[in-house]
């Protein structure tokens, strides 16, 4: 079987190569060389940098600008070198020829080398081949500092193109003008040197940019995967507790028919639907849970700790080394369990936080139980000895936030005037009011809730106070009620 091949010639390896190379150069070096390219300032945050007034340090930014300047003098003031026979008109304008493609890479960096070739074969053509050519003096340095500039605002690659050009046209001037005498051979040189070292430092420089962004993205992955994480803990810790209280439900709804005599069909029927929402409830809470769950994880066989834990806690971490001290405020009661695990779990964390960041600092636990919720405070002062480096920086905190934003409560941490740090929590707890006055006394009523409190995030009792207060001119309570409240506001 013969195949035919319709159309052009199929191009030689050779051929193909060299066009590839001139794309190549094309792209860096053509298209676009004149485009508009400021040179920015460069960044002040440097060690050496910092050690500068803050108002000389806001106008090191523009250093760069000033170094090309003062290359350009310097090329004006080398043209003068090579002043046998040519007036000081002449020789100025020779200068200022050379140094306009140095000025020029502030903006137009690529056009600058295509001008900078230009100006030095113009400048050949009038100068001595006696001394140097078909660089001078002048059109030397400046070549120089324009192969420099490009190199560092180009990638690395642009450095072999320009010193290529350089040895092509090094080389093909003095063919073209039948001069013998040409310096391209310390062009040639000199140049390497200089592309080398600047390649090198603009590849160590883009280097260092790629691993700043490369460690800002694994730092927000990192945070991103330990809230995930915290999330993940908070929903099994959580599972108990409102597993519970569906079972409480379920069980109930069975059980409720049974108290009441003939009870009617309707009602009966209302509590089995109540009792399968539960049990569905529970169903898909268990499902979820096996989602978030990792697969080596236990279940924990103790019961989820709370703040009648707390002593063992501290207990613990005295033992760790940690000087600790516990304050309790207000009429101590029983908070939802939701709650009580949180604040267990933010003590913790905080206490952690003391132990790691601040060793030999004494540390103080202060809880509040206040009549629109609970307060917390974990204060430590300043380190005594050598803080280790921490790679779990930051997490911590990022927890308790988490465990905090779900309970729709508010928490300040930070730094203390004293060198400590302290963070401050408070967690709004809804008040079940007493129920009221029921015709059937074998009917259980449904309980009512209060709003929630504005919270802050450390109450204070005057705020308490005025909460309960407004609180009593909205609804209207029985004696026994205005009697509790006021039992508590002594307490």
């Amino acid at each position: 079987m013969t195949e035919t091949t319709t159309g052009g010639t199929a191009r030689t390896p050779e051929l193909r190569m060299a066009s590839g190379l001139f794309e190549i150069l094309r792209q860096d070096l053509i298209s676009g060389a004149f485009t508009y390219r400021p040179l920015p300032p460069m960044r002040v945050d440097g060690p050496l940098l910092q050690l500068l007034p803050a108002g000389i340090r806001a106008k090191a930014g523009y250093l760069p600008h000033a170094l090309v300047g003062w290359v350009a003098v310097i090329v004006v003031l080398a043209t003068n070198v090579d002043s046998r026979g040519v007036s000081q008109a002449l020789l100025l304008l020779m200068g200022l020829m050379a140094a306009a493609p140095v000025l020029m890479t502030l903006v137009r960096p690529v056009g600058a080398f295509w001008a900078a070739l230009a100006v030095t074969a113009v400048l050949s053509l009038v100068q001595d081949r006696d001394l140097t050519w078909p660089w001078s003096p002048g059109t030397f340095a400046a070549y120089l500092g324009v192969m420099a500039v490009v190199a560092m605002r180009s990638r690395p690659r642009v450095a072999c193109w320009l010193w290529v050009i350089t040895l092509v046209f090094g080389a093909a001037m003095p063919v073209l003008m039948s001069s013998y005498e040409s310096n391209v051979a310390p062009m040639a040189f000199v140049s390497a040197l200089v592309l080398l070292t600047v390649t090198v430092l603009n590849t160590r420089r883009q280097a260092e940019r790629e691993v700043v962004a490369q460690q800002q993205v694994t730092a927000v992955e990192r945070d991103r995967r330990t809230l995930l994480e915290e999330r993940t803990t908070i929903a099994r810790e959580l599972h108990d507790v409102v597993a519970h209280h569906m079972s409480v439900v379920a069980i109930q709804a069975e059980a409720a028919p049974y108290r009441v005599k003939n009870p009617p069909a309707e009602l009966e029927a209302a509590f089995a639907t109540i009792r399968e929402n539960a049990v569905a409830a529970l169903t898909e809470l268990r499902r979820v849970l096996g989602v978030v769950r990792s697969a080596d994880y236990e279940a924990p066989g103790a019961p989820q700790p709370t703040l009648a834990s707390l002593d063992g806690l501290l207990a613990n971490v005295r033992e760790a080394g940690l000087s600790v001290e516990r304050t309790v405020t207000g009429a101590v009661r029983e908070l939802p369990q939701g709650v009580e695990l949180s604040a267990y779990r933010i003590i913790q964390e905080a206490l952690s936080n003391s132990l790691r960041h601040a060793p030999g600092a004494a540390a103080g636990v202060e809880v509040s139980y206040v009549l629109g919720g609970l307060g917390i405070r974990v204060v430590n002062g300043p380190p005594t000895e050598r803080v280790l480096p921490s790679p779990g920086a930051g997490h911590g905190i990022t927890g308790m936030r988490e465990r905090v934003a779900m309970l729709e409560g508010e928490m300040t941490a930070g730094e203390t005037t004293a060198g400590g740090y302290e963070v401050a929590v408070f967690i709004p707890v809804r008040r079940p009011m007493e129920p009221q006055a029921s015709s059937s006394p074998s009917s259980s009523p449904a309980p009512s809730f209060a709003p929630s409190p504005s919270p802050s995030p450390w109450p204070s009792p005057s705020h308490s106070h005025s909460h309960s207060h407004s609180h009593s001119h909205s609804h209207s309570h029985s004696h026994s009620q205005d009697s509790q409240d006021s039992q508590e506001r002594s307490a």
